[in-house]
């Protein structure tokens, strides 16, 4: 799809990667750009539309797809990290807060955008993702576990969409540049970055997006021999 003249729905769009889908989408052309956030106040990219939007409430859901009739791209971006592993002692709590709003949100946004999105000739979904989808990791397990369902689901929407001519596209990165990774000292992809090669695999039709070098590294270690992935398990 075009994003000349597009009209975009962006979630968690108040800062990090959502502001820099804000810029990108106004650098294209889109006519109409939906700036959705639970406090829709902290949204402060000039010519964008602020949208109260908490998308683990199916109050908020319903209200923005009343709102949003006319949007023809949707940009599942929000999204938390507790940083909780499998042993914490709040680790169900935790494990439910990673679930609601890493996998049922965006769930919940795509199912509930798909007739607008059939209606208004097919567009497109982009559900942001990590290369955590296919990587655990001990400190951030819950994390993991929300990413890779969410991975799972969103192949299940490309073909479940396939019909009605939407295009559904998965985004796996690494470290960016957030507010989420900033007591990090790693190497971090800029979100503009991001956004642009995520908007390009939009208007040239792909269905991934492997965002930087650590994707596309854990990707193709998939097929090989678990300690690829895990060098300290041992046959």
């Amino acid at each position: 799809m075009n994003i000349d003249h597009s009209t975009v729905l962006v979630t968690g769009a108040n800062r990090g990667l959502g502001a820099a889908f804000c810029r990108a989408l106004q650098e294209r052309g889109a006519s109409k750009i939906y700036a959705a956030a639970r406090r829709p106040e902290q949204v402060d990219t000039p010519g964008v539309i602020p949208v109260q939007l908490d998308i683990t409430s199916p109050a908020d859901v319903e209200a923005a797809v009343e709102r949003c009739g006319d949007v023809t791209l949707l940009i599942n971006n929000a999204g938390i990290g507790t940083g909780t592993g499998v042993f914490a002692d709040d680790a169900l709590d935790q494990l439910q807060r990673e679930f609601d709003t890493n996998v049922f949100g965006p769930l919940a946004m795509s199912r509930s955008f798909a007739p607008t999105l059939a209606t208004n000739g097919g567009g497109a979904i982009v559900n942001v993702l990590s290369v955590l989808s296919w990587f655990a990791s001990s400190q951030s397990a819950l994390y993991c576990a929300a990413k890779s369902a969410s991975w799972s689901l969103t192949n299940s929407l490309r073909l479940d969409l396939l019909a009605q001519r939407t295009q559904v596209v998965a985004v796996h990165v690494g470290y960016m540049d957030t507010d989420m990774t900033a007591a990090l000292d790693v190497p971090k992809s800029s979100p503009d970055g991001v956004a642009a090669l995520v908007l390009d695999a939009v208007e040239t039709g792909e269905s991934e997006v492997l965002a930087d070098d650590v994707s596309r590294r854990v990707k193709a270690a998939l097929s090989g021999d678990l300690s690829l992935l895990y060098p300290m398990i041992t046959s």
